[in-house]
């Protein structure tokens, strides 16, 4: 289960933020690809558990899963790659190039408005 390693290292930044902007964080977004995706589940847990206590406890953990793309050989088209059926949408070829993998970000951290 990564998702704690993984949790525990978003708590780590999202905590460095708050202090450095003595603020409370609300919201924050990660995103991954498919090689490294997260269960969502097992991550909101995760965070929750290791942020309690903390001024994270009670944010919002949105998990954005970015689609594995692919890049057509017969017809050039790029399109997201469906595991299940790993077919090129437009001429149904089955040659086609994987794309990198979306890595996994810590996108976006949203701090309480105080005004």
């Amino acid at each position: 289960m990564h998702e704690t390693v993984v949790a525990e290292s978003v708590l780590r930044t999202i905590l460095e933020h708050a202090e450095k902007l003595k603020a409370r964080p609300v919201r924050a977004v990660v995103s991954c690809g498919q090689f490294n995706a997260l269960n969502e589940e097992a991550m909101k847990f995760a965070f929750e558990t290791a942020a309690a206590g903390t001024v994270c406890e009670g944010m919002l953990l949105q998990i954005r899963q970015i689609p594995l793309r692919a890049v057509c050989r017969a017809c050039r088209t790029v399109f997201e790659l469906n595991l299940m059926t790993p077919l090129c949408p437009q001429c149904r070829s089955e040659d086609f190039e994987i794309q990198p993998d979306a890595p996994l970000l810590l996108e976006e951290i949203e701090f309480e408005d105080k005004s």
